[in-house]
């Protein structure tokens, strides 16, 4: 990755460095801290700034809304002011799609001192945009590439999304962008994945680091049929280790840590999810919450919302993988006792998730242990992101 990084521009290595690095160990420290102490506050926050999106993808869980939500610039600006009252000052910006967001970019200019990760699906990440991701230099795109040409269109719902991909991808590269690609591993698309095709490209176009999520079916279209086999899970970790090792761009995941166990984010308080709508969730395929930031202040909520709480207490006496895709029958009994909104916006989440068969999850996969010490000191430490929703 050390050769990767070293093609971006100047300002953007520097609030890479500093901002995420530094402040990122600081922020995971201080969390670390916090769970002695009984003041909990998450390490990071993901936030859906906005609905609106361009494309209708499998397994989104923003489609089949019946209104289309979107925070103001005022109370995304509170959401991250309150959190770097906390000590945390990295976030994942979702969507929807995030550049459809207009006050965007002045919030990323506004909060110079954060960084940013913004997942993107790419189709309007173009020079001009690219350029004025440059200028802020506080933002990592992170480019979601689901597939082949035929694969890609019927994935994400749109057309020539493939091609569209890539040439976000270049302009990112070109402006110096520290840029990531990020791929949901399902049925259609795992061979392409784990290819050495693939990963060469993203060599070769200078992308800095590959993100590997797991497909996890939710929303209008889930598409369970989409989900990976037992085996195909552990074929995936074995080649996440193995490719560590093999390319010079940086491969993460969100569901192992050093030890090679299964983990989730959510239930470790690494990460929350703050939606369109202002809701506070676990994580973004766990529709429900109790809890708004509009309420009260997020350091009130993290501290008296027993849905929260319950869900860091509870999941993990229950599995180290997904609880959505185990036993969403669970699931449904929890939100059911803590007297939970449905937030998907669909308003039939709770009897989807009754009707949901349970599927296969990272949680009951081989254990390898990581073989780098660079890679079991980010995991360790929750650097590169590992709080991040996976």
């Amino acid at each position: 990755m050390i050769k990767q990084i070293l093609n971006t521009n100047i300002r953007c290595l520097n609030k890479f460095v500093f901002n995420l690095g530094v402040k990122g160990l600081r922020a995971f420290n201080r969390y670390e801290k916090g769970l002695k102490n009984g003041n909990f506050f998450p390490a990071f926050h993901f936030i859906s700034v906005t609905d609106e999106c361009n494309l209708h993808c499998q397994g989104c869980w923003v489609t089949g809304k019946r209104e289309k939500k979107s925070l103001s610039a005022e109370d995304l600006d509170r959401i991250i002011t309150d959190t770097k009252k906390n000590g945390s000052y990295y976030f994942g910006i979702l969507g929807g799609e995030p550049l459809m967001y207009k006050p965007l970019f002045e919030v990323f200019k506004k909060h110079s001192d954060c960084y940013f990760q913004l997942f993107t699906n790419g189709t309007l990440l173009d020079a001009a945009v690219a350029g004025k991701l440059k200028k802020c230099a506080n933002v990592t795109p992170l480019i979601s590439f689901e597939g082949n040409e035929m694969v890609a269109d019927v994935r994400r719902g749109g057309h020539h999304v493939f091609e569209r991909t890539r040439k976000a991808i270049e302009e990112s590269t070109r402006a110096g962008l520290i840029t990531g690609v990020a791929i949901s591993v399902c049925q259609s698309n795992f061979d392409m994945a784990l290819s050495h095709e693939f990963i060469q490209s993203l060599i070769d176009q200078k992308v800095c680091y590959l993100w590997y999520y797991i497909f996890r079916p939710v929303g209008q279209d889930a598409s369970p049929e989409l989900a990976l086999t037992q085996d195909q899970m552990d074929q995936l970790r074995r080649h996440i280790i193995a490719a560590r090792s093999k390319y010079s761009l940086a491969i993460i995941d969100t569901y192992w840590n050093e030890k090679g166990e299964g983990f989730c984010p959510a239930a470790k308080g690494l990460s929350h999810h703050i939606n369109a709508s202002g809701y506070i969730e676990p994580c973004p395929v766990v529709q429900f919450s109790t809890d708004r930031f509009s309420d009260k202040p997020l350091t009130g909520i993290y501290k008296t919302s027993r849905f929260l709480n319950d869900f860091r207490t509870e999941i993990p006496g229950k599995t180290n993988g997904c609880i959505i895709m185990e036993d969403p029958q669970w699931l449904v009994d929890y939100i059911d006792r803590h007297g939970a909104a449905d937030t998907s916006g669909r308003g039939n989440e709770r009897e989807r998730l009754l009707a949901m068969k349970p599927l296969n999850s990272h949680g009951s996969c081989e254990v390898i242990p990581e073989q780098s010490f660079i890679y079991k000191f980010a995991k360790k430490r929750a650097f590169f992101g590992l709080g991040a929703y996976g």
